[in-house]
């Protein structure tokens, strides 16, 4: 980010201005697993379930009632449920929650143990 800001910072202040303010958030993708980071870049999990909902709504042109809309979604989602996979590193969970540390992907711990 700094090779970039010194390149283009002359020519789009702007931006660099916002890239550089908002540094932690941009790079807090790094302070995860490696192993989750997949899962992180992607809103596919997401899109690809309320896919299946969009498609029945538009099918049935309407849903009637607030309740029938509930309901639909809610077996819809359940069906969707049945083909998701696991999440790449879902053991890392539970350390993450904990607030182990993760630098570049890999854990903290385990640079100390190495070194």
């Amino acid at each position: 980010m700094n090779s970039f800001v010194s390149l283009y910072g002359k020519k789009f202040p702007g931006a660099c201005e916002c890239l550089t303010k908002d540094k932690d958030v941009l790079l807090a993708f790094y302070d995860f697993p490696a192993e989750h980071w997949i899962h992180i870049r992607s809103t596919n999990v997401i899109e690809s379930t309320f896919a299946t909902v969009r498609l029945r709504t538009d099918k049935t042109r309407g849903c009637g009632t607030r309740l029938a809309t509930l309901t639909m979604v809610f077996k819809l989602a359940r069906e969707a449920q049945k083909t998701w996979k696991k999440i790449k590193g879902y053991r890392l969970i539970p350390r993450v929650l904990e607030g182990d540390a993760f630098i570049d992907g890999e854990s903290v711990k385990e640079e100390e143990r190495v070194a």
